[in-house]
């Protein structure tokens, strides 16, 4: 109930969103948006948008609330709006970000883009994202934060509670560790928020900060570093130089998101599969928001030769002109045999993307799964094989009291034993194939397994009708 609820109120306020925009209603709208308490049902509602329309309600939204919004949208979508800012709005809201986060967008934009974006930073800004992007892919220097608040050791806790309420007002990422450090910025120690807050108001910081035991450095690889934070139960781990100063921390949050790319990554490895994730992605970027000619460009061959293979196959059934001619009934069943090796072909080619997808088809075993897939393709067929014969027997007797009608229902049943076992065949072998191959197997493996077991299928049922009814042509 509560789900049909909140899918009203998202529909409800879609329509009166596209509504104003209509009208062009720019303060109601306005006035609606900043109403919305929970960013998610935003974050619904734009992703339902068109790219003017998200433009639109951005620029409306308040700031604080965009920012959450634009920080959970993926980076396609980013790149998207970023492209449609003015260049003040881009400024206001790439500055709001977190510097680990700008520079994973950066990472992910064209060079361009990212060039006209850093120009717009302020010095220091700007200045904090060369250095982090100066420091190698996939390590902690990438992806750390150089916003953390550090105290000296001589402080007392009064004074250094002063110091974190002060920093906190700047957004610093994360309050709840604090780190000790020297004149140089070496790490002498750290203290937990909690700890500071239950001190005595002149208890001296070097008396009640930990050593710190846990520390990584610019260099370390970045999974390392998630795994650190994860095996410690760590909301921050500080990051050193090889001087051993403290030059930013890596958060939990930035951890989970590493440790979930990792275990994506090692899903696809573990499939042989260990470039599939990005391919797939871009792929599926392509043919979605690509341009009309790339789409085309990568659909249109396997529909060609969807089109002349089916050519074929209208020129193969016309060397069976007097099958027809003669048994009548024959035509009648071909779209039972086809349609019923389609579904069969899409279960196997859905169950193949899906499995390989999670991790559950090893394709350097392939063989193993393919197997069990005839198998069960195999069996799938007989059930539905006996079922269609019996029908074909019973209804070409009655009608047609025809006294080869047990024999016209056996080649039914086998036709259909034939063309569905092969399309659980191609079903898992096309998609593999593709995939080897390096090519899109979404826009190649449905027309290929549907012209492969058309043809053959269709070629099996007429060779049988005309061997073993030739009797009966006429």
């Amino acid at each position: 109930m509560n789900a049909i609820i909140e899918t009203t109120q998202i529909t409800g306020l879609h329509n009166r969103i596209l509504e104003l925009i209509e009208e062009k209603d720019m303060k109601s709208l306005k006035s609606l948006l900043q109403s919305i308490e929970d960013n998610m049902e935003t974050l619904y509602v734009i992703n339902e948008l068109s790219d003017k329309e998200k433009a639109i309600v951005f620029r409306l939204l308040p700031k604080d609330n965009a920012l959450a919004i634009f920080e959970q949208l993926d980076t396609t979508l980013q790149k998207e709006l970023l492209s449609s800012f003015t260049n003040e709005y881009a400024k206001e809201l790439i500055e709001e970000l977190s510097p680990d986060d700008r520079v994973e967008l950066f990472d992910e934009l064209p060079a361009k883009v990212t060039k006209r974006l850093m120009s717009l930073l302020s010095p220091e800004d700007r200045q904090t994202t060369h250095m982090l992007m100066g420091y190698e892919a996939e390590t902690a220097g990438r992806i750390m934060t150089p916003d953390f608040v550090s105290l000296r050791r001589n402080m007392t806790a009064e004074k250094a509670l002063q110091k974190v309420r002060k920093q906190a007002k700047e957004d610093k990422e994360t309050i709840y560790s604090l780190y000790i450090t020297d004149e140089k910025k070496k790490l002498e120690g750290v203290i937990s928020l909690r700890k500071l807050l239950i001190a005595e108001p002149g208890d001296i910081l070097e008396n009640i900060m930990y050593d710190p035991l846990i520390k990584v450095s610019t260099s370390s690889d970045q999974e390392e570093v998630a795994h650190v934070l994860k095996d410690y139960d760590l909301l921050a781990v500080p990051v050193v130089d090889s001087e051993d100063r403290i030059v930013g921390i890596v958060t939990v949050d930035d951890a989970m998101d590493i440790l979930e790319d990792a275990e994506t990554d090692d899903m696809f490895a573990r499939a042989g599969l260990a470039d599939v994730a990005g391919k797939e992605s871009d792929r599926s970027e392509a043919l979605v928001k690509g341009s009309i000619w790339k789409i085309l460009r990568v659909r249109m061959p396997y529909l060609v030769f969807s089109l002349l293979a089916g050519i074929a196959a209208g020129f193969m059934m016309s060397g069976f002109e007097d099958t027809l001619d003669s048994l009548v009934f024959v035509a009648f069943f071909i779209p039972v045999i086809m349609d019923m090796g389609g579904s069969v072909g899409t279960q196997s080619s859905t169950v193949f993307a899906r499995g390989v997808a999670l991790g559950h088809i090893d394709t350097r075993r392939f063989s193993k799964a393919l197997l069990k897939e005839i198998f069960i393709g195999f069996i799938l067929s007989l059930i539905v094989g006996i079922i269609v014969g019996a029908i074909a027997w019973i209804w070409v007797g009655i009608g047609y009291e025809n006294s080869y009608a047990w024999l016209f229902g056996l080649i039914v049943a086998i036709s259909l034993i034939a063309n569905m076992t092969l399309a659980a065949l191609l079903g898992f072998l096309i998609p593999w194939i593709l995939v080897k191959l390096k090519l899109d197997q979404a826009a190649g493996s449905a027309p290929i397994i549907t012209t492969i077991k058309d043809v053959l299928g269709l070629l099996i049922y007429f060779v049988l009708v005309a061997t073993l009814m030739s009797s009966l042509i006429y």
